[in-house]
């Protein structure tokens, strides 16, 4: 329900996952099998070499310095921007307004209700369940409406049709509280709270 880029963050998680799986294995071929060691070591110097030489080559004229190293700085500087805006990029979406209405009455004004209002409410009601491992509620902005977002982990043997007609249940009656009808994804989620946890139903 966010804005948050999940594929783009797939994608460098598996090229990062990639990266240190390689060098790990790099690491391992060299310190267990020698042929690997000989090839490092015939092939390091020359790399080694061919970089000092490139370095050389570019030094300012009467100095010792290289302005490759300029170069080095500047693209370090562009990935620390990258980085910095992929962070911001991070959980965009997330609201705290549930609803928001003037109000022509005889003081008028604004009337707003918090989005911590519904996922409070939600929370104590769904609070000490026994078919329930966890919930969350979190209020989100799409489109500029706002909506909410309730992730349940029910345990084993809870049939979850049943837990999401429960919930909508609940739902229905803060929509008649507030007066508004607001977006809802129900989200039934597993993990291993749901799996190792003691199911309070026979499956």
């Amino acid at each position: 329900m966010n804005s948050t880029p999940s594929l783009l963050n797939r994608i460098l998680l598996t090229l990062l996952g990639l990266v240190l799986l390689a060098a790990g294995l790099l690491l391992v071929l060299l310190a267990t099998a020698p042929a690997v060691a000989n090839w490092w070591q015939s092939w390091s110097p020359g790399v080694w070499a061919g970089i000092n030489q490139a370095f050389n080559a570019t030094r300012f004229p009467g100095r010792g310095e290289s302005w490759l190293w300029i170069l080095v700085a500047l693209a370090l500087l562009l990935l620390i921007g990258l980085m910095v805006a992929w962070i911001a990029q991070q959980g965009k979406g997330r609201d705290n307004l549930l609803a928001a209405e003037y109000d022509p009455g005889e003081v008028p004004g604004d009337v707003r209700v918090g989005g911590g209002v519904a996922e409070q409410a939600l929370k104590h009601a769904l609070a000490g369940r026994p078919d329930l491992a966890g919930a969350s509620v979190t209020t989100y902005s799409v489109k500029g409406s706002p909506a909410l977002k309730v992730r349940l982990l029910p345990r084993q043997g809870v049939a979850p049709h049943l837990l999401a007609a429960e919930v909508s249940g609940l739902l229905s009656a803060l929509e008649a509280v507030v007066g508004r009808e607001t977006p809802v994804l129900i989200h039934i989620a597993a993990g291993a709270r749901t799996r190792f946890g003691r199911a309070e139903r026979v499956r």
